[in-house]
C-alpha cells in the first residue's frame, strides 16, 4: 500500500468509481459499471457489486451516473515541444490562411533549457484536460540540432529525460530518435553517422522511453511530394526524400537505412505516404523480420496487397483521421480518383489484421483526439466503429510503444491512466463527440484534471 490507514481499511481501495460504463479495451472490449484503483494500480474492473467490497473508510467514491471511463488517451504521434511552442497556432490553419507564395510564419527559435522546457510544460498543460496521458514524440535528434525551430534537436531528448526524472511530466512520453531533417532530405552517410555516434539519455521507467528511429522516406501527396504508382494528375510519380542520384539508388539508400536501424536493435517508424514508398518500406521491414513493432506513419496512400504484407509482419499503421477533413480535398485533386481509392485505408488495414493507430500530429492539426475519433465515425467509407476508435487511441498505442502489458487497457493490474467523459459514448451522436466534456484525468493512480 502507498499510504498508512489502519488495520480495517487495508484491503479497501484508494479511489472507485461506480455505475459507469468503463470501456476497458480488454481483449473482448468488455464495458464494466465500475472500476477500483489502489496504489497507482487498477485493483478490480466489473460491476457494481464486484467493487463496492473495496469501499473503506478512506476511500474516494465517484458517482458516474452513466458518464464514460476510458483508458487514458495515447496520442502515439504528437510533437509535444513544437505544440507548446506553437500554441494556439496549428499548421493547417496557417496553410488555410497563408497565400500560396507565403510560407507559414516561424515562431521564435527555442534556445534555451529554459525555452525548451516551458515549451514541453506548456504541451503538457494543454494535453492533460484532454485526457491524454501517453504520447509520442516523433522525431528528436542530432539532425535537428540546427535546425530553425529549435523543438527537434537532442537536447530536447535530454529535457524529457530531466523533466521525467524530477516528476514533472504528467504524461509518459515515447520518444523516436531523427538523424536527418525534420520533413526533409536525409543521406545514408549521415544516418548510419548518427546510429553509430549519437547516444540518447537513459530511460526513466514508466515516463520516458527511448523507443528508437523515424526516418522521412518521402513527403506528402497533395504537394506532390510522394512517392506513387500512380502519377500525379500533373504528372509525375514523386520521388523519396533520402539523397541519390536516381529512384534506384534513393531507394537502395532507403532500404539500406531501415536495415541498419533494425539491425541495431530499434524499434523503426517510417513516415511514408505514396503508395510506391508505403510498399516499398513494408518490404524492407518484412525482409529485416518483421515484428519489433515497426510502423508506417501516415501512409496516406496504402495498396491492399501492402496491407497483407504489413499484417503477415505485425507492422502497425500510425494515421490521422482529421487529415481527411482537412487535406481530402487537395489530397484528391493531386493523386486523382482512382488513387483515392486507397486513401487512408483505416477500416481495410482492420480488416487485414493491421495494427492501427490514431493520432493528432499536433500542431499540424489539433491535439482534440475528441475530433480525430468523431472524424473516424463519421467518414462515408472506412467508418470505424466506436470500440475501433478507442481501441486506436489506447490499447494499440501501448502496443506501439511496447508497454501493452501495463498499460492501454482498464485491467486489473495495469496503471491507472484513465480519463471520465461526461456522457455515455455508446449514445452520443459520433458527431457530437468533439463536444464531450473530459471531467477528470488520472496518470499513475494520481488525479491530474478534475471539473
Amino acid at each position: 500500500m502507498s499510504r498508512m490507514g489502519s488495520w480495517a481499511d487495508l484491503d479497501s481501495a484508494d479511489l472507485v468509481m461506480t455505475g459507469g460504463r468503463v470501456h476497458t479495451v480488454d481483449a473482448g472490449d468488455r464495458v464494466a459499471q465500475a472500476i477500483a484503483i489502489t496504489a497507482g494500480r487498477i485493483s478490480r474492473v466489473g460491476a457494481d457489486e464486484e467493487v463496492a467490497c473495496l469501499v473503506g473508510p478512506r476511500t474516494r467514491v465517484v458517482r458516474l451516473a452513466g458518464r464514460s471511463v476510458l483508458p487514458g488517451i495515447n496520442d502515439s504521434h504528437l510533437h509535444g515541444t513544437w505544440l507548446g511552442q506553437m500554441w494556439p497556432s496549428l499548421l493547417m490553419d496557417q496553410m488555410a490562411a497563408t497565400p500560396a507564395a507565403e510560407p507559414p510564419k516561424q515562431r521564435v527559435r527555442l534556445e534555451t533549457s529554459a525555452q525548451r522546457r516551458a515549451a514541453i510544460l506548456r504541451a503538457s498543460q494543454l494535453l492533460t484536460p484532454l485526457g491524454i496521458t501517453s504520447y509520442t514524440e516523433p522525431g528528436l535528434g542530432p539532425g535537428e540540432d540546427d535546425g530553425p525551430s529549435g523543438c527537434f534537436g537532442s537536447a530536447v531528448l535530454r529535457e524529457y529525460a530531466d523533466l521525467a526524472a524530477e516528476g514533472r511530466l504528467n504524461a509518459r512520453v515515447t520518444a523516436l530518435m531523427l538523424f536527418g531533417e525534420l520533413d526533409g532530405a536525409s543521406s545514408l552517410p549521415g544516418f548510419l553517422a548518427g546510429l553509430d555516434g549519437f547516444t540518447p539519455p537513459g530511460d526513466i521507467p514508466g515516463w520516458f522511453h527511448v523507443a528508437g528511429v523515424k526516418i522521412f522516406a518521402d513527403g506528402i501527396p497533395p504537394m506532390g511530394t510522394a512517392w506513387n504508382d500512380e502519377p500525379y494528375t500533373s504528372g509525375g510519380h514523386g520521388s523519396l526524400l533520402v539523397e541519390g542520384a536516381g529512384d534506384e539508388e534513393r531507394e537502395a539508400a532507403l532500404i539500406a537505412m531501415i536495415g541498419a536501424a533494425r539491425a541495431a536493435g530499434h524499434q523503426v517508424g517510417v513516415h511514408a505516404t505514396g503508395s510506391r514508398t508505403t510498399r516499398t518500406v513494408v518490404n524492407a521491414l518484412a525482409a529485416s523480420g518483421g515484428g519489433d513493432r515497426h510502423y508506417i506513419i501516415h501512409g496516406d496512400l496504402i495498396h491492399p496487397g501492402t496491407l497483407a504484407k504489413m499484417a503477415a509482419a505485425r507492422i502497425g499503421l500510425n494515421t490521422q483521421p482529421g487529415l481527411v477533413a482537412t487535406a481530402g480535398a487537395m489530397m484528391r485533386g493531386a493523386v486523382g480518383e482512382e488513387a483515392m481509392r486507397h486513401a487512408w485505408p483505416v477500416c481495410d488495414a482492420l480488416s487485414a489484421g493491421v495494427p492501427l493507430c490514431l493520432s493528432s500530429d499536433s500542431p499540424v492539426l489539433t491535439p482534440d483526439w475528441r475530433y480525430g475519433m468523431a472524424a473516424a465515425l463519421t467518414r462515408p467509407e472506412q467508418r470505424l466503429t466506436l470500440a475501433q476508435a478507442i481501441r486506436a487511441y489506447t490499447m494499440t498505442p501501448a502496443w506501439q510503444d511496447g508497454a501493452d502489458s501495463w498499460k492501454g487497457s482498464l485491467e486489473a493490474g495495469k496503471v491507472a491512466d484513465l480519463c471520465v467523459l461526461e456522457t455515455d459514448l455508446a449514445e452520443t451522436d459520433p458527431a457530437a463527440i468533439p463536444q464531450v466534456t473530459v471531467s477528470m484525468t488520472m496518470v499513475d493512480g494520481r488525479v491530474v484534471h478534475e471539473l
